[in-house]
């Protein structure tokens, strides 16, 4: 035990010997904790439904996100009760693999808005950017009325759409080409409210068909 205890002596009155061995164990407790993580992320696979966004989508995605939206509102329903039967079918990853970064966000001053999609008109959505006390009175949420007067770059969009097929997004040379005509004579807000509109519309889960049927 005298003799066990000399190398532990050894390793406690050297500074740097004793940093290099933590290090080295706290580097192997990170790759053990991360590593499954990483490896299941690079399992998730687009549920039915799920697509890469359109030009007008995609530019109003990257809008979403300039102005903040996601600091106020989440995409992200929790598999409970309450949140479920007013919002809709909780959120799964599958949902969200074309989403860099992804809103799920867990700050809630307004709505959730994983499944706002067709909820409302493109008349009610445009109102309400424009000035969101007009169709709700007692709303603090800022207007943006600068959106209705801004143009998109296409010549940016089609560069995000390059960029994201790198990282595997399946956009084809044709889609990719067409952005320019896509966005013609759109605005930010048009691109905005297409976003939104499309939000829960095509890629929310359901229940096995064989669980339907069990269940009838």
């Amino acid at each position: 035990m005298a003799g066990g205890y000399k190398y532990f002596e050894a390793i406690e009155k050297h500074a740097g010997k004793l940093g290099i061995l933590i290090a080295i164990m706290v580097s192997l407790g990170g790759l053990a904790e991360i590593t499954p993580l990483f490896m299941e992320a690079h399992k998730v696979h687009p549920a039915e439904g799920v697509k890469p966004y359109d030009p007008l989508r995609l530019a109003g995605k990257d809008i979403y996100v300039r102005e903040g939206c996601y600091l106020c509102h989440s995409q992200m329903i929790r598999a409970l009760r309450f949140e479920t039967q007013r919002y809709g079918h909780y959120s799964v990853a599958s949902e969200s693999v074309y989403d860099r970064p992804f809103q799920w966000g867990s700050k809630r001053t307004g709505p959730d808005l994983a499944r706002v999609g067709g909820k409302y008109s493109d008349t009610w959505q445009r109102l309400h950017l424009m000035d969101p006390r007009a169709v709700a009175p007692d709303s603090n949420m800022p207007a943006f009325p600068w959106l209705a007067r801004e143009t998109i770059d296409a010549a940016d969009i089609q560069a995000r759409m390059r960029t994201l097929r790198r990282l595997g997004d399946p956009y084809s040379d044709a889609e990719i080409a067409a952005a320019p005509e896509a966005l013609k004579g759109k605005t930010a807000m048009d691109a905005l409210i297409a976003y939104l509109q499309g939000l829960g519309v095509d890629n929310e889960p359901h229940a096995p068909a064989t669980a339907q049927a069990g269940a009838r």
